[in-house]
């Protein structure tokens, strides 16, 4: 059994372009890529992979996934063995072991974790808008120091921990969590002397740190005294769901606009993207004063392949800019950097400048990473020594770009700027490389020519499927539906609308009254003390109510936990009831996370409760017929029959009730 964690980094890393693209030739249409299937033969494509939500789904013939679904499918192989396979890809280490009950513990203790770090985020806001001495230094601080509007400060979280030092602690501990997770999580320390909790970030501003699925995975607390022996910052410790070097500030927020400008802009700390998204610029994200690492260029990978580096103008600012270049370049993105004036970081450029200002600078300063390098080495150096030296390090550079068009003409444009040979510029990167990568260069070859072999054997042997979609238009139900076609509307109603509201009129009072999905499905159910039954629609359902239970009304449960689910059964089934087109256009739906149109209004307003009076209608109707089973038999004990028949007549008293819905529904 492969553990959580690592299956964790497995998905954070995998970048479904790259792997679907081993097999089929993609192109981009919008945020998207297209191709003709390989699962079926066709002539048009069909095929839609959607790097932002790292998904694939067919519309001919209905096949859907994740990245370990599509390597499952393609390579006849088991859930692990897929996992395994991309593992190796990206060089991830795979433990695996049997499932102990230390490890099902673990697991518990990670959600655990997870849940504490929620309440602590609501908490330290809470602390800020409602106790004097939160709206009196951290709201003040936010808001008039820094600029930043209530509706930003909402939007990120911000929050205050008081200065009283084990208040927070206490107020946790009265909450019912266990001192054991707010020690793990670094919330809490004990102290060595007498054993007591104290708080970890006490008198200071707090920014949630939330990983790409918008979970609460650490914190940073910002001191706001002016006593130097006081760390500016305090940062949560590494945990078993924090690892700082895998985590992006801001990639949650940002993701969207990353999508949509096909750019992230990376800068070094909270305050820089907050202001920047204050400012209208919302693709930038931080590596929250940490070098940036393989795993972090990986994760905003998934998003965009062009990465612009906006830093300081002094010499510390220089230097960051350029330990990011060399890896952003090992993985083959895109990169250019932006230097800002020498009085400004991000935060205060972003708040000295509009909108537009700040996008006409970021357009006109961003320079070619080669450029920018070249013209910082090449500056002033006329000793042929230090100018060898110079040249190297470009070489270095290019040579690590896997690219081999793009390396090509990197060399040809700093041999002009260099004013060196051609000839000798490009054999010292043959060189370069050949040292970097040892036989990496030959194994490539050989694997491409294996890919380009199972493209051929997947085009000649794989017949095609049958031609269902597997799309199901909401409200296209009956009361003869089958129990599977109501669960899996069910479901669909969940992942992709539960966070949504819908206003129905009261017939006899006249009323127009709001209702949101995911309540009025879980209230109707729950009164009957009815769950789906099907496997993996019951897993959809259960784990999906307690996030509803866990985040509260209205709250837009994130659909990732579903789509890279353990399950891969529940993974294929997500994507396929996240992507069935509907009566919808398929980018609006992979772009948009909310669609509020009057169609849609009007759907949900018929479709749940129709299909929540059907089902329960039919589960009804199952279980009176149990009840009548039990009843025929001779041997049925008097006090069991009197319970049966309490039951029996009850149920059909609310199976007459919902008749009476579901005629006026249909």
């Amino acid at each position: 059994m492969i553990d959580r964690e690592t299956i964790d980094r497995i998905f954070a890393a995998v970048n479904i372009v790259d792997i679907v693209g081993d097999y089929v030739t993609l192109k981009r249409r919008g945020a998207n890529y297209q191709a003709c299937c390989p699962f079926h033969q066709e002539k048009t494509p069909s095929f839609v992979v959607s790097p932002a939500r790292g998904i694939y789904k067919c519309f001919g013939c209905g096949k859907a996934g994740n990245a370990v679904n599509f390597i499952m499918e393609s390579e006849s192989l088991s859930y692990p063995e897929a996992l395994k396979l991309l593992a190796k890809r990206y060089g991830i280490e795979v433990r695996e072991e049997a499932l102990t009950d230390e490890d099902i513990a673990r697991n518990n203790n990670r959600e655990s974790m997870f849940a504490l770090n929620q309440w602590a985020a609501d908490y330290f806001q809470r602390y800020m808008y409602t106790e004097d001495e939160g709206r009196s230094v951290a709201l003040a601080y936010f808001s008039s120091q820094r600029g930043f509007s209530d509706a930003t400060i909402r939007k990120f979280c911000l929050g205050f921990c008081p200065s009283r030092g084990n208040r927070f602690s206490d107020d946790a501990r009265s909450a019912g969590y266990k001192e054991e997770f707010l020690l793990s999580t670094g919330l809490s320390l004990k102290r060595e002397t007498d054993g007591a909790l104290r708080d970890r970030f006490f008198d200071r501003v707090i920014f949630p740190v939330h990983n790409v699925s918008g979970r609460v995975v650490a914190f940073g607390g910002r001191t706001l005294r002016t006593d130097k022996r006081v760390a500016k910052y305090q940062n949560s410790p590494e945990s078993e769901i924090y690892s700082k070097s895998r985590e992006l500030y801001g990639l949650f927020f940002a993701k969207k606009a990353i999508q949509q400008e096909d750019l992230v802009i990376m800068v070094e700390g909270y305050a820089d993207v907050i202001s920047m998204h204050q400012a209208g610029v919302e693709n930038v994200v931080a590596s929250s004063g940490t070098s940036l690492t393989e795993d972090q260029i990986r994760l905003v990978g998934r998003f965009t392949r062009n990465i612009t580096l906006m830093y300081d103008g002094d010499k510390a600012g220089v230097k960051a800019a350029l330990r990011g270049v060399d890896l952003i370049l090992k993985e083959g993105m895109n990169v250019r950097i932006v230097l800002l004036p020498e009085e400004h970081d991000p935060d205060t450029f972003a708040r000295a400048n509009s909108s537009e200002e700040l996008r006409s600078y970021i357009a006109r300063e961003s320079q070619d990473f080669l450029a920018f390098k070249a013209r910082l080495l090449l500056d002033d150096v006329s000793d042929p020594i230090q100018r060898s030296e110079a040249i190297r390090a470009m070489v270095e550079s290019i040579a690590l770009i896997p690219d081999n068009i793009r390396r090509e003409e990197y060399v040809k444009h700093c041999a002009e700027v260099m004013s060196v040979s051609l000839d000798m510029l490009s054999n010292e990167v043959i060189r370069t490389r050949s040292a970097q990568r040892g036989g990496a260069e030959a194994r490539d070859f050989v694997q491409r020519q294996q890919q380009l072999e199972r493209r051929e054997q997947l085009s000649t042997t794989i017949a095609q499927s049958p031609g269902a979609s597997g799309a199901n238009i909401p409200g296209a139900i009956s009361v003869g539906s089958s129990v599977e076609t109501l669960e899996r509307e069910i479901s669909k109603y969940l992942l992709r609308y539960g966070h949504l509201y819908f206003t129905v009129l009261d017939e006899e009072s006249k009323e127009y009254y709001d209702y949101n999905v995911a309540e009025h499905i879980f209230s109707e159910l729950d009164a009957d003390d009815i769950r789906l039954t099907l496997p993996t629609y019951s897993k959809i359902y259960d784990e999906y109510h307690a996030e509803y239970d866990r985040n509260g009304v209205g709250a837009e449960v994130d659909a990732t936990r579903f789509i890279n689910h353990l399950d891969p059964e529940v993974s294929r089934i997500s994507v396929d009831l996240l992507t069935s087109d509907d009566n919808y256009v398929i980018s609006r739906i992979w772009e948009q996370k909310d669609i509020h149109t009057e169609s849609v209004q009007k759907q949900l307003a018929s479709g749940v409760p129709s299909v929540v009076s059907i089902y329960k209608w039919r589960v009804l109707d199952m279980r009176i017929d149990d009840i009548r089973a039990k009843l025929r038999d001779p041997n049925l004990a008097e006090e069991d029959m009197s319970e049966l028949v309490a039951q029996l007549t009850r149920y059909q008293a609310v199976r007459t009730a919902i008749a009476t819905v579901v005629k006026r529904l249909i």
